[in-house]
């Protein structure tokens, strides 16, 4: 009887295991695909509102040092979700989910503040002839070929909208971009075949409101507009959260 009992409970609590691992295969995970400039780390605030909603989150580490590193990466995170991905990307991300996001397991895309190329575009191609960024001329290379802000452009430009410390902490852990990367071209556009949604900053010096708002209508995304800095995620992150539980939301 003893054993019929024990096995019985074995039986149940695989039962439930199963349950609860279909359930969590069922919601769409999350994966974050940070920027130039930038970690995984500065999108530690999202992060933990997406989690503490219950959704699976992983923040992708880029090597920025070319797009098909970055891709590769991306692919690398997708693969490893139990089920469907909302697949998000910051600035240069952008450009990185837009490539990545052919991955079967997307189900959508995310773009904060982000280039959003066509196939055939680069992020050079892509910022030809528009207005020059303000933030553009806090950019600066190393003799190596790798680009990096300043400290005070950072905080002028990338991220003022955030307290001085943070800003100072940002800077020191950011990470530099190869400069050839942005002359990159990607090879498809996700965003044709994938729902899109835009989180569009206002106040952006690194890539202008005007670019945002012309790349979220070509992409026919749709569209939040916050009055923030280049990185709403960081002053802002229940608002881009909200975005992108609603992307979780809307998977089918």
């Amino acid at each position: 009887m003893k054993r019929h009992i024990i096995a019985a409970s074995l039986l149940a609590a695989g039962l439930l295991a199963g349950a609860a691992s279909q359930a969590q295969a069922a919601q769409p995970s999350v994966v974050i695909v940070h920027g130039a400039f930038a970690d995984g780390s500065d999108w530690a605030k999202v992060v933990a509102l997406l989690q503490a909603k219950g959704v699976q989150v992983q923040a992708v580490q880029n090597p920025l040092e070319s797009l098909a590193g970055d891709v590769a990466a991306a692919n690398r995170a997708i693969d490893n979700q139990p089920g469907k991905v909302v697949l998000v990307g910051h600035s240069w991300g952008g450009t990185v989910i837009t490539e990545a996001g052919k991955n079967d397991k997307v189900a959508s895309l995310v773009y904060v503040a982000a280039f959003a190329p066509d196939a055939g575009q680069s992020v050079a191609t892509l910022t030809d002839g528009t207005p020059k960024a303000p933030g553009s001329d806090s950019i600066t290379a190393d003799s190596h070929g790798w680009l990096s802000l300043s400290p005070k452009g950072l905080a002028r430009d990338f991220a003022q909208d955030v307290p001085a410390e943070q800003a100072n902490v940002m800077a020191a852990t950011q990470g530099p971009i190869k400069a050839s990367a942005f002359a990159e071209t990607v090879s498809v556009a996700a965003w044709k075949t994938k729902p899109s949604y835009f989180v569009v900053s206002q106040q952006d010096r690194m890539i202008l409101p005007a670019l945002q708002r012309e790349m979220a209508a070509r992409i026919k995304a749709k569209v939040t507009e916050l009055p923030t800095s280049h990185v709403p995620q960081q002053s802002r992150p229940a608002d881009v959260a909200q975005v992108i539980l609603d992307a979780v939301a809307s998977v089918k």
